[in-house]
């Protein structure tokens, strides 16, 4: 799946998402995707930072986006696991989630995915996202 084809399947699959910021798939290659996400006052923590939430649920979609761009529109691919480690305060402007395809297995994808602002080589967060997949079969 591309941009387009990604775009699409997340506005249909999270149609009834209500508030906060919106994430935008920026680019997919191989193995890896980035996503953009411009936080909302709703995704603020108190000392004015992106909330740990928010940072999470930004690794977690792309982490989705870059198996979905490899496995195509399975809807029942689901987080099975998600570490994640917080490594410097979030600023309320642009954020970047990098994710890359560490293993994309018959059951199970693992995904690396590093958040940051202004620079690649200072990341604000780090995650490893582990999705299961479902049979074949039944996807």
């Amino acid at each position: 799946m591309g941009v387009a084809e990604l775009a699409t399947f997340f506005a249909g699959a999270f149609a009834e998402r209500a508030g906060g910021a919106t994430t935008t798939v920026a680019e997919i290659g191989p193995g890896r995707a980035l996503v953009t996400l411009d936080p909302e006052p709703v995704n603020l923590r108190p000392g004015n930072l992106v909330s740990g939430p928010t940072q999470m649920g930004l690794a977690d979609h792309a982490a989705y986006a870059v198996i979905l761009a490899h496995i195509g529109p399975v809807a029942m691919a689901v987080t099975s696991n998600l570490n994640y480690s917080f490594l410097r305060g979030v600023q309320p402007r642009r954020l970047y989630a990098e994710a890359r395809l560490l293993r994309l297995g018959r059951r199970l994808a693992t995904v690396d995915v590093q958040l940051y602002q202004d620079d690649p080589e200072r990341p604000v967060g780090q995650a490893t996202v582990t999705y299961a997949l479902p049979d074949a079969g039944s996807a």
